[in-house]
């Protein structure tokens, strides 16, 4: 494991490399609002990722890395999480990347898929509404995703689930948001789908 510094428009963010053997491609994973990237479902992916040939590249937000617990705006993350993907970029020169996160995290993975030129994007647990709030919905957010989607998702989870479309998938776990009571479907589901939807560009 690696861990970079990386500068951008709002603070320093963080990356933790965890390269696979040969690697095909890089899934840049952030972490969700108020949690870290020691969360188990992220911890998991990477495990998965790794073991499906695929480098992980960890995101700590500017925001988390100066300390701070409240999160930032929603385009401030996005433009430093840009920032991070464009060095990324440089490093693995000519590898494909996947865009995911858990939460908030998957939330921004979505919102740049498209500016970032990702190949496919992995959301666990996205927070389709607010607890207690479904009129707040963040469908769309999600539903702008136009490359292949997958969702991981506690069958309990109060922030709801996504609905998803023709090239996005919806994979329901026992448990609820943080998704750490099953972490073998969720290991599982996500070495099956990185391996699906990166084959064709192998």
């Amino acid at each position: 494991m690696t861990a970079i510094p990386i500068e951008t428009a709002y603070g320093p963010a963080r990356v933790y490399l965890h390269c696979a053997e040969e690697g095909e491609a890089v899934l840049m994973l952030g972490h969700g609002a108020g949690g870290g990237l020691a969360a188990k479902d992220l911890v998991a992916v990477t495990r998965a990722a790794q073991a499906a040939d695929v480098h992980v590249a960890l995101v700590e937000q500017p925001y988390k890395v100066a300390g701070r617990r409240a999160p930032a705006p929603a385009n401030q993350l996005d433009t430093a999480w840009l920032t991070v993907a464009d060095d990324l970029s440089e490093r693995f020169d000519g590898l494909p990347f996947v865009f995911g996160g858990r939460s908030s995290g998957a939330r921004v993975a979505c919102r740049t898929a498209s500016a970032g030129q990702a190949v496919a994007v992995l959301c666990l647990a996205f927070p389709e509404h607010p607890p207690g709030r479904p009129e707040k919905t963040r469908q769309p957010e999600f539903d702008a995703v136009e490359v292949p989607t997958l969702v991981i998702q506690g069958e309990r989870d109060p922030f709801g689930r996504p609905k998803p479309g023709p090239h996005q998938e919806l994979v329901l776990v026992d448990g609820d948001h943080s998704l750490g009571k099953d972490l073998e479907t969720v290991s599982r589901a996500a070495t099956e789908w990185l391996s699906r939807v990166l084959r064709p560009l192998a």
